[in-house]
């Protein structure tokens, strides 16, 4: 005699619940028909841009200090040293101007204190490591720094992407284009989607992190430039 109600699990819980951020996420990488939409915040997640890798770092530096887990992440546009020395740093393999750090660790064995490849997302060792889309799948955190490489760059109405910006072993030759268009788009939909709480975003690409910042924002690039040069005061809370 008790009442039922029927709710139907057709996903998996991921970015807090909002499917208004993975519909913008697929959207944004063209996997589902339409194009990029403009992000509307629905309080379920949070999305941020930021213009540099440190800026990237020192957000979920801080987002760590407040407790919560944070990993960053990003393209397979590095090549990723697999042999490390016993006794030997992590290679600093992933520089974007005079940033650097290291690939998350290669194999299933603990490097100068870095967690294996499996552990990676879950342990609080893994922060400092950049994960890739083959330690980061099927893991969520709750702040994901995520880094867009040159392998998918936006010019002027559109997505493009270089195949030899990608250092995937995957991709062989004989690998299709087309093919390969889908896997990098895919690849960075799974780690646009690792965060629980909220993602940051940063692209290797100026335009591409124009349009970016257009779409979370809405500021296009004249109004960011004028701001940085008109800097609004600040108001003492």
């Amino acid at each position: 005699g008790l009442g039922c109600q029927v709710v139907e699990l057709d996903s998996q819980f991921r970015c807090g619940g909002s499917d208004a951020y993975l519909n913008w996420v697929v959207r944004l990488l063209n996997l589902e028909p339409g194009g990029p939409v403009d992000w509307e915040p629905d309080g379920k997640v949070a999305l941020e841009v930021v213009d540099s890798p440190q800026e990237l770092e020192a957000f979920l530096e801080a987002r760590r200090a407040e407790g919560y887990g944070s990993r960053m992440s990003a393209g397979y546009c590095w090549k990723w040293t697999t042999k490390v020395a016993p006794g030997d740093p992590l290679p600093l393999d992933v520089r974007i101007g005079d940033w650097a750090r290291p690939w998350n660790v290669y194999g299933d064995r603990s490097i100068a204190g870095a967690p294996p490849a499996a552990l990676w997302a879950t342990d609080p060792a893994g922060f400092g490591q950049v994960g890739c889309v083959y330690t980061a799948q099927g893991f969520e955190y709750d702040w994901s720094g995520v880094i867009l490489g040159p392998d998918l760059v936006w010019r002027t109405d559109r997505w493009v992407t270089d195949r030899t910006a990608s250092k995937d072993p995957v991709f062989r030759k004989s690998t299709t284009d087309a093919d390969i268009d889908r896997l990098i788009r895919n690849t960075y939909k799974v780690l646009l989607t690792r965060g629980m709480i909220g993602t940051v975003v940063y692209s290797t690409d100026p335009e591409t992190r124009a349009k970016l910042r257009e779409l979370v924002t809405g500021q296009q690039a004249g109004q960011i430039a004028m701001e940085q040069s008109h800097p609004r005061p600040m108001t003492a809370h």
